[in-house]
């Protein structure tokens, strides 16, 4: 097959071919684009799992790199510093809260891959049955041999082949993705329970900290008493 008969199929398909071609360019830009980004976004929350594994307490008092504000990571920890002193139920919640509000932003324009895949076997088929319409066409014409119309039926199967192959190189992808997707979630869930754990454990020991020294002004004050008397 050269472009010429490819160009020929093209405009005898009645303008389907061009559609499906359309449709595999709008798949391969959505591919690439939400490879790459979710890519960078998996790649730097594996960094900040690691920087808070490193720092055992005072999760607060983190500095994220400049390069990790971008990533939806982020706003946890900006949550986090607007309400150190929220009891952790609570931070949870906000916490929550947020990734519920990124999460749309991670699968944004999958949805248009997911259509592709739908729409372009239904444009295949469609596509062959019209070439069908004009191969069995010439049927009517005494002129025309068997040799015309079995030429005609293959060359309207080229619209569901082309259909398929655009189906299946959009849900290998589509099903790629969407697993990515999830592996950034699961890392968002993973800080948060990180970071909730960390502030519970500052909550205990500043606890500990206040009634240690509530405990010492008794002693002092009972101490004082007598020799007030």
């Amino acid at each position: 097959m050269n472009v010429t008969y490819l160009t020929e199929l093209a405009n005898e398909s009645g303008g389907i071919l061009y559609v499906m071609l359309v449709l595999l360019l709008v798949a391969l830009t959505v591919i690439i684009e939400r490879t790459r980004y979710l890519a960078a976004m998996e790649k730097g929350g594996e960094k900040l799992i690691s920087l808070v594994k490193k720092e055992r307490n005072r999760v607060e008092d983190i500095e994220l790199p400049k390069k990790a504000a971008a990533l939806p990571h982020a706003s946890l920890f900006a949550v986090l510093k607007n309400n150190l002193s929220c009891p952790s139920a609570v931070l949870n919640g906000h916490l929550e809260e947020v990734i519920m509000h990124k999460v749309p932003k991670l699968d944004r324009s999958l949805w248009v891959l997911d259509t592709v895949i739908t729409l372009a076997p239904l444009l295949g088929l469609f596509g062959t049955i019209v070439g069908m319409f004009n191969a069995f066409h010439v049927l009517g014409d005494a002129q025309n041999g068997s040799a015309q119309v079995t030429g005609g039926i293959a060359e309207a199967l080229i619209s569901t082949a082309c259909g398929l192959l655009i189906a299946m190189i959009g849900l290998v992808f589509f099903n790629a993705l969407h697993n990515r997707v999830r592996l950034v979630i699961h890392q968002m869930e993973t800080l948060k329970i990180m970071i909730i754990n960390r502030h519970a454990e500052n909550e205990l020991t500043e606890s500990h900290h206040t009634e240690a020294e509530q405990h010492n002004r008794a002693q002092v004050e009972l101490l004082r008493a007598p020799a007030r008397g």
